[in-house]
């Protein structure tokens, strides 16, 4: 298991588009890969935009992205990269 905690930096917070491309980028790789909101625990599959989306985060929240599987370090750096990134905005 692999994780790490970032913040969301891009001022829509992770509404639908990129929340599309979290999950575009989460579905890239064979790991089962979980965000968590760390203010109040809630965790989501980072493959379901529903559940992404469920969650309602938006700029200055911090999350936790965790990944078990044989590809965990590349999928959890890249998706840190791309919320660290504000999804291009």
């Amino acid at each position: 298991m692999y994780s790490k905690i970032t913040t969301i930096q891009n001022k829509t917070g992770l509404h639908a588009r990129p929340a599309s491309d979290f999950v575009k980028c989460a579905s890239k790789f064979n790991s089962k890969i979980t965000i968590k909101n760390v203010d109040d625990d809630e965790t989501a599959s980072a493959k379901s935009i529903i559940l992404i989306l469920a969650l309602s985060l938006s700029q200055g929240m911090q999350v936790e992205i965790t990944a078990e599987g044989e590809d965990e370090a590349a999928a959890v750096d890249a998706l840190v990269e791309l919320i660290d990134s504000k999804f291009g905005e």
